[in-house]
């Protein structure tokens, strides 16, 4: 009997799947449906386990993990993400690339593999974009960058599907990606916006939202002086993913609501990592399902900690699937060698019984 075969989401498929849904829609429709998954999130029904893998620093700094999530009795996705800084500079490459593999959870069969670095670099954004939405002033006007790298285009994006954006400060470390940020954003966000160079310290005290993106080493001093930003700032630091690595000072830290996406992950890796257990807030999913509760944060100056969670991996990855399916985009292939014996590993079929297989329909 055979296992069923794996619909396989290519570079190609990602870039059909974008010109046929367009990228305002798809960074709307992650949006949504990371605000379902938060409300109805249920550790018990949807496990998702801190990530895990290999960190080094040899040849040179990087790391090799893996993030799973499951939807239990449904399917499992197991994204293999590698961070490697070094890679635009010496080898015209994402600093993230990624795949991500989706699993029966009753059998074990991959259903899917697909391109996880659009993915990522989507929901990463519209992780902030929702965490703005319930911690930030709606009436937000000036949002600040720091790293103006491949992650701010989806932060901003998500920022302007979210606020009506007037102004945008950024600052990079290197002098060519801050140089090359505006034109990246005008190919895709047209010229509306005003888009300002600034010091990091000024920015700070400027803007109603502040998103740092950056690939500061592990020890090194925060991006930032301990400056006081406006009362209302909400800020999406997106850049910490390594132990002793931190982007916003700690005084200030410990004057805002810090707001994990994943507790344990971000005690151990995250800005929560340099602060105690009592101040540390609610989780993103707890604010987003007790909205009222805490809309008086909005106010107040806050921080949301994201490390990146595998539930966005897993939410993302049926978003795509879905489009997929919808637009007849993928090639289906039989990945997994099944005997036509269970009991016997070694009654492989032949050659042209295999090529006879016809594909089965997925539905993820």
């Amino acid at each position: 009997m055979s296992a069923g075969s794996t619909r396989i989401i290519t570079a190609r498929d990602i870039s059909r799947i974008v010109a046929s849904v367009g990228l305002d829609a798809l960074m709307d429709d992650m949006i949504a449906r990371l605000i379902t998954a938060c409300e109805e999130h249920d550790p018990e029904t949807m496990p998702v386990r801190e990530r895990d893998g290999f960190h080094y620093t040899e040849p040179e700094i990087g790391l090799m993990e893996w993030m799973p999530a499951m939807r239990l009795g449904q399917h499992t996705t197991l994204k293999m993400v590698g961070y490697h800084p070094e890679n635009p500079a010496r080898r015209q490459l994402p600093t993230i690339i990624a795949t991500i593999g989706a699993y029966d959870a009753v059998t074990g069969h991959m259903i899917a593999l697909t391109d996880g670095t659009f993915a990522t670099a989507l929901r990463t954004g519209a992780a902030s974009g929702v965490a703005s939405r319930y911690l930030a002033r709606p009436d937000s006007r000036v949002m600040g960058i720091i790293g103006c790298g491949a992650q701010a285009i989806t932060q901003l994006h998500a920022m302007l599907r979210c606020f009506d954006l007037e102004q945008v400060l950024y600052y990079d470390a290197d002098p060519a990606t801050a140089a090359s940020f505006p034109q990246r954003v005008e190919s895709h966000f047209g010229k509306a916006l005003e888009l300002r160079p600034a010091a990091v310290d000024l920015m700070v005290q400027s803007v109603d939202i502040l998103c740092t993106s950056t690939s500061l080493p592990p020890g090194e001093p925060p991006l930032f002086n301990d400056v006081e930003p406006r009362p209302w700032c909400h800020i999406n630091a997106v850049g910490s993913d390594f132990r002793g690595k931190n982007e916003i000072p700690k005084g200030l830290l410990e004057r805002a609501l810090v707001v994990p996406d994943h507790l344990e992950q971000c005690r151990r890796e995250g800005e929560c990592q340099h602060l105690p257990p009592e101040k540390i807030g609610p989780s993103l999913p707890e604010i987003v399902a007790n909205a009222e509760q805490y809309q008086n944060a909005r106010e107040g100056l806050t921080v949301f900690d994201s490390t990146g969670w595998a539930l966005e991996d897993h939410i993302v990855v049926e978003m795509l699937l879905e489009y997929a399916e919808r637009l007849g985009i993928g090639t289906e292939v039989q990945l997994e060698l099944v005997p036509d014996d269970p009991l016997d590993p070694y009654d492989i079929p032949s050659a042209d019984a295999a090529d006879a297989v016809d594909p089965r329909r997925m539905d993820i």
